[in-house]
C-alpha cells in the first residue's frame, strides 16, 4: 500500500493554518458538514461536551475578533467551540472535555480541507482573560467555556502541503531522557520573552 496515494493521508498533510480569506461567504451547507465532522469526533463516554456557536454575521464577527489581541483575521465564518461544563464530567475527570473539543476541532480542520475551505484555529482556554470577553459578546453563560474560535473561509493564500515528521520526537518502546531537543527558534519568537 502507498501511502502517498492515500486521500485521508493527503488532505491531513494539506491541512495548513490560513490567515488570508477572499471576500466569499461560506455556504450553509458546508457550515452544516463542518459540524457534522466536528460531531463525529470520540468523546469519552460519548459525553459530548462541545458546543458551538456559528458566527457569519460581520458586525458580530468584528464584535468577536475585538475582544482578541491575536486571531483577528478577515475570516467570513467563525466557530467558537465552547465546553457546556453540565454535560462534561464532574468528577476528577471533568478536565476531559478540553480533549473532546479538540477532536471536534481537528475533525472541523480536517473537513476544512476536503470543502475547499481555508482555516485557522485560536485557542481561548485555559486563559480566562481570553473567554471572559468573547463569553460576554456572544451572551455564553458561566457554565459553559469557550474553549477556542476557528476561523473558516476561501484560501486567499495557498501553503504547500507537508508533514512535519520528526524522528528525534519519537520513542521506540520507552523514552530516553539523555536525548537533546532543539526547540524551533522561528516559534520561540512569536512567543516573545519567557
Amino acid at each position: 500500500m502507498d501511502l502517498n496515494d492515500n486521500s485521508v493521508i493527503n488532505t491531513i498533510f494539506k491541512r495548513r493554518s490560513i490567515r488570508n480569506y477572499i471576500k466569499k461567504e461560506v455556504e450553509k451547507e458546508k457550515i452544516i458538514l463542518l459540524l457534522k465532522a466536528a460531531m463525529a469526533a470520540p468523546t469519552a463516554a460519548n459525553r459530548q461536551p462541545w458546543e458551538f456557536i456559528v458566527v457569519n454575521d460581520y458586525e458580530k464577527l468584528n464584535k468577536l475578533k475585538c475582544t482578541l489581541r491575536e486571531g483577528q483575521y478577515d475570516a467570513p465564518l467563525a466557530f467558537v467551540v465552547c465546553g457546556n461544563m453540565k454535560l462534561a464530567f464532574r468528577n476528577k475527570d471533568k478536565e476531559i472535555w478540553t480533549q473532546d473539543c479538540s477532536a471536534a476541532i481537528e475533525n472541523m480542520l480536517i473537513a476544512a480541507v476536503e470543502l475547499g475551505l481555508g482555516s485557522v484555529w485560536i485557542g481561548l482556554y485555559p486563559e480566562m482573560n481570553k473567554c471572559k470577553p468573547v463569553s460576554k459578546v456572544l451572551n455564553i453563560p458561566e457554565y459553559v467555556i469557550p474553549m477556542s474560535i476557528v476561523y473558516f473561509g476561501y484560501p486567499a493564500e495557498f501553503k504547500e502541503p507537508r508533514t512535519q515528521y520528526n524522528e528525534k520526537r519519537v520513542y521506540w518502546q520507552e523514552y530516553e531522557p539523555e536525548r537533546k531537543h532543539r526547540t524551533r527558534t522561528k516559534n520561540m519568537k512569536e512567543l516573545g520573552p519567557l
